[in-house]
């Protein structure tokens, strides 16, 4: 539970500084833009906004987490709700907390895979879903606008909220629930004993993923679980846990041929150690709902969809396409009643799961489609590398990002098949297509190619793409 008897800061002073609210996160340097000081009025300013009566904290493994968590529930609390206290735990929980008990907010306290001096807030409303633009906006020009604290006084007269201790194991609740959802219900879902390396990255999900693993023995499911990293640690000794990042490839990469394992957590790697493109996750992951949904609806972003649309198709069901980001594809999936949602960037919607990402229930989606299917990863994801090849996200630095897409509809547009500018640019050339999007933040395009078969050379593709984007090609 969150010690909450810390004193609270006075307001005055200059306007606060809201810089690190990005465009549905709240992350920044701390020290610089996020303090204590800072989260406090943050959780205080959108319980008030959102009219919410009750909230859940919970916060990673990073050094100023634990007192960032107390921060927010003093603030949660100054505005009147009281505060559920989950501790250190996944996002995933706090998620699973605010939709399972009916709470109206839910504060997160986590950078995710940002630097080691940064930190963050991740928000969410009732039922777990993301807050519009307006109420997002709102919380950040209110917090604008009261000034910078002072010093420490004591707690306002108008302290109505307060803590409360759960009734029940909020994290075997959760933890009951992802099994639910992955569809694993007996040990007669697996036929084997499954290996499986788990990296956890030194970062919070050690402690839940133990709960996890300890749930599916009661349960008679059979998992030779090695864990690496395990441990949460606020320096992150091994660096910070962002699988995207290449050079984090080889840790797990070695490991999970050393003991022969299946493959790695939410970010995968087949029996060979080969990194398993997001792409292709989602593409199984919308096969492993349809075998439990047959028909249902399935929502997935627009950079790499050959592999996604075909296996669902295939499977009987409805595709259904989204822009890129969290709070995009949770409001699609609500608004069709999509049964899951995948980016390929790793993050898993789950509409039994309040709409919400999880990094749990992929991995035991996944060992329950190849148990059913009998094979393993690396002969699934084989032969959809063989028959959509893709070149993986490629970053493009330049000043003007604008004049590159301008190039790019040029010369692809009218020769095109499919056009889509939904969410930057796709072009469908029918063997191959691509998509180029803007950063928002950074003077950066993002591209995405793939092909159908070997019909077309994916390199080629690439290297046409990137000279013109660059500018050295007409």
């Amino acid at each position: 539970m969150l010690d909450v008897s810390l004193q609270t800061g006075t307001m005055t002073g200059p306007r606060r500084d809201t810089s690190a609210f990005k465009a549905y996160d709240i992350r920044g340097v701390v020290g610089e833009n996020i303090d204590a000081n800072f989260v406090e009025c943050v959780a205080r300013v959108a319980t008030e906004i959102l009219g919410a009566t009750s909230a859940a904290v919970g916060f990673d493994a990073r050094e100023t987490s634990s007192d960032y968590a107390q921060a927010a529930a003093r603030g949660c609390m100054n505005a009147g709700a009281s505060v559920l206290g989950l501790g250190l735990c996944g996002t995933e929980e706090v998620y699973h907390a605010v939709g399972s008990n009916g709470l109206g907010l839910g504060i997160m306290v986590t950078a995710s895979h940002n630097p080691i001096d940064h930190n963050g807030l991740k928000l969410v409303g009732p039922n777990a879903r993301p807050l519009t633009e307006n109420e997002f906006a709102a919380i950040r020009e209110r917090a604008a606008s009261i000034s910078v604290g002072a010093g420490k006084s004591s707690p306002p007269a108008n302290l109505d909220g307060k803590a409360v201790q759960p009734e029940l194991d909020l994290r075997q609740a959760y933890v009951q629930s992802a099994i639910d959802v992955a569809g694993i219900t007996s040990e007669a879902t697996l036929r084997r004993t499954t290996r499986i390396l788990f990296n956890c990255g030194n970062g919070a999900a050690g402690p839940t993923l133990k709960a996890i693993l300890s749930n599916l023995g009661v349960r008679g499911v059979q998992i030779d679980a090695h864990v690496v990293h395990g441990l949460p640690d606020p320096t992150f000794p091994n660096g910070i846990p962002n699988p995207l990042l290449p050079k984090n490839h080889a840790a797990t990469a070695s490991e999970v041929v050393r003991l022969g394992a299946d493959f790695d957590r939410c970010f995968f790697f087949d029996g060979a150690g080969t990194f398993v493109g997001g792409e292709y996750l989602v593409a199984l992951l919308a096969e492993a709902n349809l075998r439990r949904e047959a028909g249902c609806t399935i929502v997935h972003d627009p950079r790499l969809v050959y592999a996604a649309r075909d296996k669902i198709r295939a499977a009987g069901g409805v595709a259904i396409q989204s822009g890129t980001g969290h709070a995009l594809v949770k409001a699609k999936m609500r608004e069709v009643g999509a049964a899951y949602g995948g980016e390929m960037s790793a993050h898993h919607y789950f509409r039994d799961f309040f709409y919400c990402d999880s990094g749990m229930i992929p991995w035991m989606a996944i060992i329950a489609l190849l148990a059913a299917e009998e094979k393993t990863l690396s002969e699934c994801v084989a032969a959809l590398r063989a028959a959509y090849p893709s070149s993986g996200e490629i970053n493009f630095q330049i000043e003007n990002k604008w004049d590159a897409l301008a190039r790019l509809r040029a010369a692809y547009v009218p020769h095109a098949a499919e056009v889509d500018e939904g969410d930057g640019l796709s072009c469908d050339m029918g063997a191959w297509r691509f998509n180029v999007r803007a950063s928002n933040t950074e003077d950066l395009l993002r591209l995405n190619v793939e092909a159908r078969g070997q019909a077309v050379s994916l390199d080629g593709c690439v290297a046409q793409l990137s000279k013109i984007i660059e500018g050295t090609k007409a």
